[in-house]
């Protein structure tokens, strides 16, 4: 099941971005690059997981360096989000949208919700691990499935659990 975030995205973009969810883990540098994105990885004030901005055209992601790979993973697929469904609210600002550990940004919940959802389809496309699931653990999920799942998603295991809590209702 892919969220309806996912299915907004429309044409070129699209290409580019159906490209990189055949293979995890999902390779969101080579992905943001393909899309003109760049990303940065620095110091960020405290409780600040990532941020994205347009400079003068040229769309850019930094994330928090202080943070896990994982976590690290998740916000760059946030932001990657919130380029394909808010660039309107990302141009309306000189800080672009910038988004705390809980991934608020001050903008209204919504998007943020959306960003969310579109980000667990990114790093953790439904369909591979559905295959996954259903290959190598018959379809039995435990806390083994859940961590081994996370490892080769590259995501952390709280992530995990709620991907295959909707796995659990389709």
């Amino acid at each position: 099941m892919t969220s309806r975030e996912y299915k907004r995205i429309e044409g070129p973009t699209k290409e580019i971005l159906d490209r990189y969810l055949t293979e995890y883990p999902v390779k969101l540098g080579l992905l943001a690059k393909d899309l003109g994105v760049s990303i940065k990885v620095s110091s960020m004030g405290t409780g600040i997981s990532g941020q994205i901005m347009n400079e003068d055209g040229h769309y850019t992601i930094r994330v928090n360096r202080h943070e896990a790979r994982e976590r690290q993973r998740f916000t760059i697929a946030h932001e990657l989000s919130h380029f394909f469904l808010h660039k309107a609210v990302i141009d309306s600002s000189p800080d672009g949208i910038k988004d705390n550990v809980l991934y608020r940004s001050g903008e209204p919940e919504r998007i943020e919700y959306e960003a969310n959802r579109l980000a667990a389809d990114i790093v953790m496309p439904m369909p591979l691990v559905e295959q996954v699931l259903r290959d190598e653990f018959n379809g039995v999920v435990t806390e083994a499935t859940i961590e081994s799942l996370a490892a080769r998603f590259q995501v952390s295991k709280a992530a995990m659990e709620i991907r295959l809590s909707t796995f659990a209702e389709a």
